[in-house]
């Protein structure tokens, strides 16, 4: 099999490694508008550097969209029409009516189209979400979902992000989805810059909290902030009638214990790329077995749509100060 990455930033050559290191992939084709990248990405995993919108990159059997955000529709009207199997970072587009016009590309051309929420790839919320399907977490009382990003965004990031609700909680989103098997039906959010002015500069902000309900009301409190002093913090805790849950609380989770009674917050997660590593190897993985026939889409293009959808009703919710039915965010109108 020979798949074709497009982009050869920091996503570009987290897939490239791990799809050298995949037998079932025979090459590996790279293409970067800075073709000089693209050339040294290729030199230091055994690649195949190919130059910016070169014919010969249709010809490969799968592709991996790793270029920025605004980037990403041009990309997918040009490859969709191949219908071949796409692995496309999130997100798809910034807005619910290109998401859903590119959705109905890949429907009618019969693409495959992963979505890289790597999250549901990481173990431990694996374990969490299989206790959920299975019953065995018994009657879910309610969620807690964290998402503290150690290091603060700079300028340049901030202003083509769209945003705390639809960078970064829009993986919250997908979890609480993916975890409970249910839809998101009503969110409460605030935001507001507690420390990092840079993030009021672009309407922005640097924490977020968020209340949402599911189809069968479940309750979830999401906390999200964009520094974290100590580390990278991701975790989920979920309790049940039957058991309770954490997911993501280990040694290296960036908490100090004023108890003393943990060992906790040795060598803490430096970042996403370093807490996630493994499930980004595992999700790379999965599209290869996707493009092979193997499995089932394991995040389908509606997560994109329906995460997206929820990160807007919290925008809502932030303006007017009020609960948000998320069934009223209008893919035609946003």
């Amino acid at each position: 099999m020979r798949v074709a990455v497009i982009g050869a930033g920091r996503m570009g050559a987290i897939r490239v490694e791990d799809l050298t290191a995949d037998p079932r992939v025979s090459e590996v084709l790279i293409t970067n508008r800075t073709e000089v990248k693209a050339q040294d990405l290729a030199d230091r995993f055994s690649a195949t550097a190919v130059p910016w919108g070169d014919p010969e990159l249709e010809a490969a059997d799968a592709f991996v969209i790793t270029t920025g955000t605004d980037t990403h529709v041009q990309h997918l009207e040009h490859l969709l029409p191949l219908a071949k199997p796409i692995l496309c970072e999130k997100p798809i587009a910034l807005t619910l009516r290109e998401t859903a016009a590119m959705i109905e590309l890949a429907q009618h051309t019969g693409s495959a189209l992963q979505i890289g929420f790597q999250r549901r790839f990481d173990a431990g919320l694996q374990k969490l979400q299989q206790a959920v399907q299975t019953g065995s977490i018994g009657s879910i009382y309610n969620l807690t979902l964290i998402a503290h990003d150690h290091t603060p965004s700079t300028r340049e990031f901030i202003a083509g992000s769209g945003g705390i609700f639809r960078d970064m909680h829009v993986h919250d989103f997908d979890q609480l989805r993916w975890i409970t098997g249910e839809e998101i039906t009503r969110v409460f959010a605030t935001s507001t810059v507690r420390e990092h002015q840079q993030y009021a500069e672009f309407d922005d902000a640097d924490s977020a909290l968020i209340h949402a309900t599911t189809t069968s009301g479940i309750q979830a409190a999401i906390t999200g902030t964009r520094h974290d002093a100590v580390g990278h913090d991701v975790r989920v805790e979920l309790f049940g009638s039957a058991d309770s849950l954490s997911a993501g609380l280990n040694s290296r989770t960036p908490l100090h214990i004023t108890d003393g009674q943990l060992d906790i917050a040795i060598n803490p997660y430096s970042g996403f790329v370093d807490r996630f590593r493994a499930a980004f190897r595992e999700e790379t993985q999965a599209f290869v077995s996707l493009a092979a026939g193997e499995i089932e889409n394991p995040c389908p293009p509606d997560s994109a749509l329906e995460s997206l959808r929820v990160a807007i009703a919290c925008e809502i919710s932030v303006k007017t100060g009020q609960p948000v039915l998320v069934s009223d965010v209008s893919t035609e109108e946003n």
